[in-house]
């Protein structure tokens, strides 16, 4: 028995928890099911696996150039309390119940699989850290509140799997008007953020131009590149923090900020603003990186899906990692990383006034890395629907809700809710919460309920895939009606570039769009 543990522990931690062994895995497959030569597979496999590698290495870079800035914003505003980690707060849960995940979420991806197969939902989820991530939630909730180790393996993987094919199928009108297509869904636990932001644009934007077709002087045309734009404003905003950390904290105590970074704790004011001057550089890279990466695996998963949705999952989905909808408005993402952290800001204010002294909640910090990606996707979703406005209100709500969201969390974890640290995208907030609650209702009637509330989800799912989905209600065609000439929200730019590298064909009856640059 001992043996299966650590097989499953292994298949967990070393290969269906890292997304780029997971991608290149699936991209073999669906190559060896179109009958590709042995090195087409091959390549197309590593391909796959390294545009995976260079989303991480850019991730990597975006965390490394954003914790400066945290520890800035942090001493500059006085703020202490909870800062949502993903990693971090699996990390310490893994160490009590790191069995237990391991076979749930094998038993959850697996249930997931025949879910896509015999229902309309076909899906598959491809993000294996997040569904690492929302097994070892679901393992701590039914752990905590008493329940047996198969109950929290059964019980567990029944909901998770639920939940990755579910998730996906509610924000596919969504997802298919960001990039314009059936080939991709959003595999990713941030999801009822970006429905919020969708929606949100749908009510507030009908006549807001695209964040993508702002108008600039002639002089500053060259923002119109995203990586420019994004680097820059990231610069402004690094300077403008160190200035007001230094005139807070003092000089002794600001310039130990990149003493890690080549800083130093005894330099001048000069090195220390440059320090933050190359930081916002650093993180203009890591988005330029993350953007090729998107590019490089969609030029091979894409086309390696269709093998796979001719035999295992006729009509498959491929649900991935939330950056890949960040070439579709490279703007958007920018400005709502701004808008869901400012979000943050105003909803920690909320907690600070009203949620801690009278209902207990928890002070939640707003986490940099999750109001990036989180909220850059929410951009996104807002801009493609509502343009500018919803772009900027649709991510601001994003980050409303991965505030209070975890602070509700907090409250059903148990000992693990007096850690410095917790899960931070909107879907573990609520979902755990729910499932949380639910666990309180004794020891049968607790895994009823449970079980309910996964069976509706998934009904609910069924519902809205066959009502909304399959009907192709678009959410944006109230917005193109009333701006039949302009710009559509999602860069039309974006969409022929990610075609060509994808290999998707335009939708029929569409122009054809110009190759690229350097493309014959």
């Amino acid at each position: 028995m001992h043996w299966l543990i650590s097989l499953a522990m292994f298949l967990v931690n070393e290969i269906l928890s890292q997304p780029a062994y997971l991608i290149g895995l699936i991209t073999a497959a669906g190559l060896i099911a179109l009958k590709k030569t042995a090195g087409q597979i091959v390549g197309g496999a590593l391909k796959a696996t390294l545009g995976f590698l260079l989303i991480g290495a850019g991730a990597g870079l975006v965390v490394s150039s954003l914790a400066p800035l945290g520890g800035m914003i942090q001493g500059a505003t006085g703020a202490h309390g909870v800062i949502p980690t993903n990693e971090a707060i699996v990390g310490i849960a893994q160490a009590q119940f790191g069995a237990r995940v391991a076979w749930l979420m094998i038993l959850g991806f697996a249930v997931a699989l025949v879910l896509a197969r015999f229902t309309p939902l076909r899906y598959v989820f491809l993000t294996g850290h997040h569904m690492l991530f929302m097994a070892t939630l679901l393992t701590m909730v039914l752990a905590t509140s008493g329940r047996s180790s198969v109950i929290v393996v059964v019980v567990g993987g029944l909901l998770l799997g639920v939940l990755l094919v579910a998730m996906p199928a509610f924000a596919h009108p969504w997802t298919k008007r960001v990039t314009g297509n059936n080939s991709i869904a959003i595999g990713h636990f941030g999801t009822a953020g970006y429905i919020v932001a969708g929606a949100t644009g749908q009510l507030v934007g009908k006549r807001s131009r695209s964040t993508e077709d702002m108008k600039l002087p002639e002089g500053l045309r060259f923002l119109r590149d995203s990586t420019v734009a994004t680097a820059l404003s990231m610069v402004l905003l690094y300077v403008i923090m160190s200035l007001v950390y230094v005139a807070k904290a003092g000089r002794a105590t600001a310039f130990k900020a990149f003493a890690a970074d080549g800083g130093s704790a005894a330099g001048d004011l000069g090195n220390y603003v440059m320090q933050s001057v190359m930081q916002g550089l650093q993180f203009g890279i890591a988005v330029a990186v993350i953007l090729f990466g998107v590019r490089t695996i969609l030029g091979e998963l894409v086309p390696a899906f269709q093998g796979i949705a001719g035999r295992l999952v006729p009509g498959a989905v491929p649900s991935l990692d939330a950056p890949i909808v960040f070439p579709y408005a490279q703007n958007a993402v920018l400005i709502g990383f701004l808008a869901s952290f400012v979000g943050g800001l105003v909803s920690l204010g909320l907690l600070t006034w009203v949620g801690h002294p009278a209902f207990g909640l928890a002070l939640v910090l707003p986490g940099l890395v999750p109001h990036f990606f989180t909220g850059g996707a929410a951009g996104v979703y807002g801009n493609a629907t509502g343009g500018r406005r919803g772009a900027v209100l649709g991510a601001f709500l994003n980050g409303v809700l991965i505030t209070f969201l975890p602070a509700l969390l907090l409250k059903v974890l148990g000992a693990f809710g007096k850690e410095n640290t917790t899960f931070g995208d909107a879907d573990f907030g609520w979902f755990g919460t729910l499932i949380g609650n639910a666990a309180k209702a004794g020891a049968t009637g607790g895994v009823l309920v449970m079980l309910a509330l996964g069976a509706v989800l998934l009904g609910a799912a069924i519902l809205f895939q066959k009502r909304v989905v399959d009907t192709g209600w678009d959410p944006g065609a109230r917005r193109d009606a009333f701006l039949p000439r302009e710009a559509p929200a999602t860069s039309a730019t974006a969409v022929a570039e990610i075609r060509v590298h994808a290999k998707i064909a335009p939708p029929p009856g569409a122009p054809v769009p110009p190759p690229p640059p350097g493309q014959h």
